[in-house]
């Protein structure tokens, strides 16, 4: 940050993103010189014997040798000094990185005499153009191994620079207010994104709303990252640095709440939790729903959860053509019936049970199924969640708009994407019922889902419940940008929400990206340490965890951290709140801030449980505090009803998308249960 300038353009690396490339390389071609040395050693002395002396014999290998060995000699020598000159400095420090560029032209150009050498080499080795020939059986090998290596070494180089390549990188970002120079850029951008959407997932255009989708995600990824100036190897050092500052200001708030004797939110007292809900909001219910939820998923997720026994466990519930079910109407499905099989598996439901499944999926359309539960006597639409690529499109359209349903207030928006996809849900839901309705008729209606899922089984049942005033809803994992916020207010006496831990989707929004965008910025003005070293941290992070003295010494005033947290309104922006960085630092990420893809700010529906892992503050020592797992004899988990704007924030952590995972979900409330029992048990005897 900012990007580096090469050619008279910009591309999508910085100038300290050059150490890890350069070691690697720098280690390789020390072996090819050792190797290229002994070679001059044996065959030099020989070329003078060659059949012929000229440009066809001796002179021509004599030249490609001490050609290729100097020109190692020299490209260790530039790939050290490119690796020590990238290296210097923290991520804003571009000044002290100067000499970066120059470098690396250099290295650039170096590619046309290196490419030469290595057509000579190919000449000699393979194509018996040179009268030259190598008895020494080792030094045949080396060469053709290097020559080899190096046409590998070049095609790489070439795969890295169109990687790194940014088509509008000849674009002069300016200053950083929206002048229609910028305005234009924007659209640049969006239609570059558009097209490289139609390009890469060309069989989805024939989708009918494909073309929008691709309009929605380009403009999304257009306007959260615009005149920023990062690159992607900032983004990933950035949400490294804020595990470091997440991980803190946990530590700061645990220890400011034992200081103060505060009485703890968590609880694992599933009881006390549950005292003032209505009936049907307990954990029991809500495990059996979740079990219809993951079975909507189908023979995917049966495959994927069972990788080597998955088709015996489906094969018992394939259903050939002539043999189709008498009471159930299945749509879109293959001549097998595989989806309805993994529905049926998982469900454990016998499949005149199933009264509808519908198996199409496109953009912004859904599989889902209603299924009789003659057992509690309801029937149960259960949504789809997210699982392919249509489906991430769906997700990623995330632009608000109007949603209207009757007892909404006003002006009440919605997630896009699933705004839509519930539309489309209704048109073939309805028909289904009514005549399922007229059949049961005293049955009660229920909806689930889990992620994608949960948030249009919400916006579903906010469109039906004029028609069905007590059908409840079962929603898991939730997208955080789903309705505004007094629509969600009035979801929580008829939506049961559960989240677990550090799920990154129930905190996943376009307001939630576009804090994590001013954070990122902001916490890469404060650090003091070079990427180099935030990279390496990370690796260190995901294997062993963050230690204690890494949340003090990776920045350059850690007391002035707590100063930056993000805030709604601009004027918060503009007091000292970023003290810790420079005041372009502090200008960029206020203007930044400000500009929202979404005109309206969208929350999780719903009453919401939200679970999490058991942690106890270990004894205090010299390095700091210590979390510590609880014992075994302990309840595993706690829980809190929590509120919508628990979850604007996203949390860099290492469980934030295991904890998303229908399965994880599931053996969380399970243990919950069994624990729970277990307890009672214990207590009795």
């Amino acid at each position: 940050m900012p990007a580096l300038r090469l050619l008279g353009r910009k591309w999508l690396a910085a100038s300290d993103d050059l150490v890890f490339p350069s070691i690697f390389e720098l280690l390789f071609r020390f072996v090819w010189l050792v190797l290229i040395a002994l070679v001059v050693e044996v065959l030099y002395p020989v070329t003078w014997q060659c059949q012929t002396d000229g440009w066809h014999g001796g002179s021509f290998v004599r030249l490609y040798l001490c050609g290729t060995l100097t020109l190692q000699a020299a490209l260790m020598l530039l790939l050290a000094a490119l690796a020590h000159q990238s290296a210097r400095g923290t991520i804003t420090d571009v000044d002290i990185r100067k000499l970066v560029s120059p470098l690396l032209l250099i290295k650039v150009l170096l590619v046309l005499p290196e490419t030469a050498l290595n057509v000579m080499g190919t000449m000699w080795m393979f194509c018996e153009v040179i009268e030259c020939s190598v008895d020494d059986k080792f030094s045949s090998i080396v060469i053709q191994s290097i020559v080899l290596f190096n046409w590998v070494q070049l095609g790489l180089t070439v795969f890295g620079l169109f990687m790194v390549f940014d088509p509008l990188g000849s674009v002069n970002y300016g200053d950083m207010q929206d002048t229609p120079n910028q305005v234009r850029h924007h659209r640049k951008v969006t239609g570059l994104w558009s097209r490289r959407f139609r390009w890469a997932f060309c069989w989805l255009k024939r989708d009918e709303h494909g073309k929008e989708a691709f309009q929605q995600v380009a403009a999304l990824l257009s306007a959260l990252f615009r005149s920023t100036d990062l690159v992607p190897s900032d983004v990933v050092a950035g949400c490294v640095l804020l595990r470091v500052r997440q991980k803190r200001e946990t530590r700061e708030m645990r220890r400011i709440q034992m200081l103060n004797d505060e009485e703890p939110i968590y609880t694992t007292d599933v009881n006390k939790i549950f005292s003032e809900t209505p009936p049907w909001m307990n954990l029991d219910d809500a495990l059996y729903y979740l079990r219809l939820s993951i079975a909507a998923y189908g023979w995917p997720y049966v495959l994927y959860r069972h990788c080597f026994t998955g088709f015996c466990k489906l094969a018992t519930h394939l259903t050939c053509c002539c043999c189709r079910p008498k009471n159930s109407i299945v749509t879109d499905d293959n001549c097998c019936l595989c989806n309805f099989a993994g529905v049926k598996y998982m469900s454990k439901l016998p499949a005149d049970d199933i009264i509808f499944a519908s198996f199409n999926n496109k953009v912004f359309e859904l599989p889902f199924c209603v299924i009789a539960d003659h057992e509690r006597e309801c029937i149960v639409v259960a949504v789809r969640g997210s699982i392919s690529l249509r489906d991430i499109f769906t997700d990623f359209t995330a632009g608000s708009e109007k949603f209207e349903a009757d007892g909404l207030p006003e002006n009440t928006a919605a997630h896009k994407g699933m705004a839509m996809g519930a539309n489309k849900m209704l048109k073939r839901l309805l028909p289904v019922l009514d005549r399922t309705f007229q059949q049961f008729p005293h049955y009660d209606l229920v909806l689930t889902g889990h992620s994608l899922g949960a948030g249009v089984a919400v916006l579903v049942a906010l469109k039906l419940r004029p028609r069905y005033p007590h059908l409840k809803v079962y929603a898991f994992s939730t997208p955080a940008g789903l309705i505004s916020r007094e629509a969600a207010r009035y979801t929580e006496s008829f939506v049961l929400t559960v989240g677990v831990g550090d799920d990154l989707v129930m905190r996943l929004s376009v307001h939630s990206i576009e804090n994590l965008r001013t954070k990122i910025i902001q916490t890469i003005h404060a650090t003091k340490l070079p990427k180099y070293r935030i990279m390496l941290n990370g690796f260190g992070y995901a294997l062993f965890g963050v230690p204690a003295r890494d949340l003090e010494s990776t920045w350059r005033r850690p007391e002035d951290l707590e100063a930056t947290h993000s805030d709604d309104s601009a004027d918060a922006l503009l007091v000292p709140s970023v003290s810790t960085v420079s005041a372009e630092a502090a200008l960029v990420s206020r203007d930044i801030f400000v500009r929202r893809f979404s005109s309206a700010r969208l929350f999780t529906a719903g009453r919401i449980l939200h679970i999490a892992r058991r942690k106890r503050m270990g004894i205090e020592n010299n390095e700091g505090d210590e979390e510590r797992k609880v014992r075994t004899q302990e309840p595993t988990y706690e829980m809190r009803w929590a509120c919508p704007e628990d979850f604007m924030e996203l949390q860099v952590m290492p469980r934030m998308l295991l904890d998303h995972l229908p399965e994880n979900v599931h053996r969380t409330i399970q243990t919950i249960i069994e624990e729970r029992h277990t307890y009672r048990v214990t207590h009795i005897v």
